[in-house]
């Protein structure tokens, strides 16, 4: 059984061919790099039909692999919290919009004004913010009601691919649909507080990933031969197959990815409520994708290695031999701004107590236990119990001290992951668990776990009250 996978990231479009044991199959990777249109409003698009057509042309590159002719099936995941307006023939009428795009920021003071946050927090999983399609399609509705009056239905990027390559209408997965912000995470439909803020919006049909689809169109049917009726599971969010890939498939085992930005998630079959400062999405009919993700990861470390301008060969050595915030620095990382776990709309990037003995690599130093400090107040709200973290990763990968302050300020083991590509590895999981119930996720192996520092933790359980206490009085109303 061979396994090809598309996975449509932020910054590239990847199609990979995994084995029967869900290795990747050497020199079995097709890629094209993209990237979204920004501009100085907070605008973050996309061209849906490029990027199709980027997405098609890996699928013709990997199909010239000489194993391609043994793919028994398909399965995909992407970049997720976008949205596409389309026509009866679904055709564009919109661009795709990101959930990078937050020029809909200016509208959520009168969503939150309209609805009752807690409620529709507990029911969709999702808090109202220019992440979500919510109130990208309020923006929309407010701001450009022509576009929105050309506006048959609105999808999503992967559905809007699928009926292209089979000339009919598919569903759209509860796993996408729930990266919206307009999905009722336990009814497992469209949310009524939402339709009717929205005033009832055309939606696409929803379904679990399981249910395949099969008979390409005529046109893809010929270019792509040997998919002709190979089943094709629904897209699922690149943060559940990122979580599944490295192990992540139980309450017991929390998971931290640290690449430009980070997150903390865990999987779990029961969510009776969601914690304040987090999401809950949907892997499928049966299981919650819990957690939180910041805004800042490795693009506060690449901000702080441009602007200082560090020595590069030294740097984990002399990091590693300093003390826990031996700068006497308090450092809010909000670089890039704020989700998880405060979600400020107006969260900025602070240092507190500078001063003419400040060096570069304490400024680093203080910005990199920043942003573990975030990442801590999402696990304890995870309330994971005391158990080691598996993590992954570029960011991580690139920094043996970032590594050990995080365990540090964890209080706890970090396993970091040999894993190649994990978001398409955890798609590859999803689709043999589908095709072969009897099928048991193997653990990945383990390249290394960071036993955290107990004095060294000890010394951050303290410092973390300075953090939320300068957090509190900028960001949380508390200021005198």
């Amino acid at each position: 059984m061979t396994i090809l996978v598309l996975d449509v990231g932020s910054s590239s479009v990847r199609a990979l061919l995994f084995d029967d044991q869900l290795t990747l199959i050497p020199d079995a990777i097709a890629r094209r790099k993209h990237h979204f249109m920004t501009d100085a409003t907070g605008k973050a698009i996309a061209d849906a039909e490029n990027l199709r057509q980027l997405v098609e042309a890996t699928i013709d590159d990997i199909l010239a692999h000489p194993l391609a002719h043994t793919i028994s099936a398909v399965g995909m995941a992407t970049f997720v919290g976008n949205v596409l307006g389309v026509d009866e023939n679904y055709a564009p009428v919109t661009p795709l919009y990101t959930y990078a795009d937050t020029r809909s920021q200016v509208i959520v003071p009168e969503l939150m004004e309209r609805l009752d946050l807690a409620t529709v927090h507990q029911r969709t999983g999702c808090r109202i913010h220019s992440a979500y399609n919510t109130a990208k399609l309020y923006w929309l509705k407010k701001h450009q009601p022509e576009t929105c009056q050309q506006v048959t239905q609105w999808t999503d990027f992967a559905t809007y691919c699928y009926r292209a390559w089979f000339g009919r209408d598919v569903p759209t997965s509860y796993s996408v649909a729930s990266w919206s912000g307009l999905l009722d995470r336990v009814a497992l439909t469209w949310a009524r507080e939402w339709l009717d803020v929205l005033e009832s919006p055309d939606l696409p049909e929803l379904a679990d990933y399981t249910s395949t689809q099969q008979g390409l169109s005529s046109a893809y049917r010929e270019r792509w031969a040997m998919l002709a009726d190979v089943p094709f599971c629904l897209a699922v969010g690149d943060g559940v197959g990122a979580n599944i890939g490295v192990g992540g498939v139980s309450p017991d085992v929390p998971v931290l990815t640290i690449g430009t930005t980070a997150a903390v998630r865990m999987v779990t079959p029961e969510l009776e409520s969601v914690p304040d400062g987090l999401w809950a999405y949907r892997v499928d009919s049966g299981r919650y994708l819990v957690g939180g993700a910041t805004s800042e990861g490795g693009n506060v470390f690449g901000w702080a290695m441009n602007m200082l301008k560090l020595d590069v060969d030294n740097l984990d050595d002399d990091l590693l031999a300093r003390h826990p915030a031996q700068h006497g620095l308090i450092a809010l990382p909000h670089l890039a701004g704020e989700r998880s776990p405060g979600w400020q709309g107006n969260a900025t990037g602070l240092l507190h107590r500078l001063h003419l003995g400040t060096q570069p690599l304490d400024i680093l130093q203080a910005l990199l236990e920043g942003v573990a400090f975030r990442l801590r107040l999402i696990v304890d709200q995870l309330g994971a119990g005391n158990v080691a973290i598996n993590a992954s990763g570029g960011a991580l990968e690139q920094s043996r001290a970032w590594r050990q302050i995080i365990a540090d300020v964890m209080g706890r083991p970090l396993r970091i992951l040999a894993v190649q590509e994990a978001t398409a590895r955890g798609v590859a999981i999803l689709v043999k668990a589908h095709l072969d119930p009897h099928y048991q996720v193997e653990a990945p192996t383990i390249a290394e776990t960071i036993m955290p520092n107990e004095q060294h933790t000890q010394q951050y359980e303290r410092l973390l009250d300075e953090h939320v206490a300068m957090y509190d009085l900028f960001y949380s109303g508390k200021r005198k």
